[in-house]
C-alpha cells in the first residue's frame, strides 16, 4: 500500500462541514468518493482535523492509502479537480508519504484565520467570506484582550458542550490580530483546538472590542471555565483552516 498527503481549499458554505455525515454534503465524503472513483478502488480519506459547517480551508490536510502507485500527480490533480472546482474545492498539492504519517496525529501545529469585516455597508463580493460586524472595534483592546489567551490554560469557556476532547487544556502558541482597510484579520496557532474554540474566543474578542465588556470582566469569564458566560461564537464564515504544520 502506498501512502499519500494532499492539500484541499474549499469553500464551506454550501458543506455540512468536513466529516462525513448520514445526511448532508461534506467536503471528506466529495473527495473521498471521487478519489476512489479515479482510482477504481475503495479509500478512505482522513482529515488533519474536523471543520464545522460554513467554514472553509486555504490549506486543509488528509491522507489516504491505496494500491496503485501514483506516477503522474499532475495528472492526478488534473483529473481530481475537474470533478471538484465547480463544488467550490480544490485539491493543491498530493504528496507520497511514509507509513506512519498521519494527517491529524502527526500536526505539530494548527494555524486557523478569522476575517471581520468591520464596516456599515454589508459585503457583497465578500458575503459569506468573513464576519460582517457594523460597530467600529477598539483593536487596542482586542490586542490586550488576546493576550490574556496565550499560554496553557483550561479552556472550558469556550468549548461547546458537544466537544469530545479528553481535556479543556489547550496552549495557545500565538494570537496575532491585523487590521487593512476595514478588515480585520486574526491569527490563532495551536497544536489542537477545543470545538468551537476559535469562533468562542472571537466572539469574546468582539464583545472587548465593542467596549460590551472591560478588560477585567474579559479576564474573568475566561478564568470562570464556565460556557454560560462565554459571548455568542462568532459565525462560522468567518473562519478559515490556514494551514498544517507537520
Amino acid at each position: 500500500m502506498y501512502r499519500y498527503q494532499i492539500l484541499i481549499e474549499y469553500v464551506g458554505t454550501n458543506f455540512r462541514g468536513w466529516q462525513v455525515q448520514k445526511k448532508g454534503k461534506t467536503i471528506q465524503g466529495l473527495v473521498q468518493e471521487k478519489i476512489s472513483k479515479l482510482l477504481k478502488e475503495k479509500i478512505l480519506l482522513l482529515g488533519s482535523g474536523r471543520t464545522d459547517a460554513g467554514v472553509h480551508a486555504i490549506e486543509q490536510s488528509a491522507h489516504f492509502d491505496s494500491k496503485f502507485k501514483i506516477i503522474q500527480s499532475d495528472r492526478f490533480l488534473k483529473s481530481m479537480n475537474y470533478f471538484l472546482n465547480k463544488e467550490g474545492v480544490s485539491i493543491l498539492k498530493l504528496k507520497k508519504r511514509k507509513d506512519n504519517f498521519h494527517a491529524r496525529f502527526s500536526a505539530k501545529m494548527r494555524i486557523y484565520n478569522y476575517i471581520i469585516i468591520n464596516r456599515l455597508s454589508r459585503p457583497v463580493l465578500e458575503k459569506n467570506k468573513g464576519w460582517h460586524v457594523m460597530k467600529a472595534l477598539d483593536l487596542r483592546l482586542m490586542k490586550k484582550g488576546a493576550k490574556k489567551l496565550i499560554g496553557t490554560r483550561d479552556f472550558s469557556t469556550f468549548r461547546a458542550s458537544s466537544c469530545r476532547a479528553k481535556s479543556p487544556i489547550k496552549t495557545m502558541k500565538l494570537i496575532k490580530i491585523k487590521s487593512k482597510k476595514n478588515k480585520i484579520e486574526i491569527e490563532f496557532r495551536s497544536q489542537s483546538f477545543l470545538q468551537q474554540q476559535v469562533r468562542s474566543m472571537v466572539g469574546c474578542l468582539k464583545y472587548l472590542g465593542e467596549k460590551r465588556w472591560s478588560l477585567k470582566k474579559f479576564e474573568k469569564i475566561i478564568s470562570s471555565k464556565k460556557r454560560t458566560l462565554c459571548a455568542p461564537p462568532a459565525p462560522p464564515e468567518g473562519l478559515y483552516l490556514k494551514r498544517i504544520i507537520y
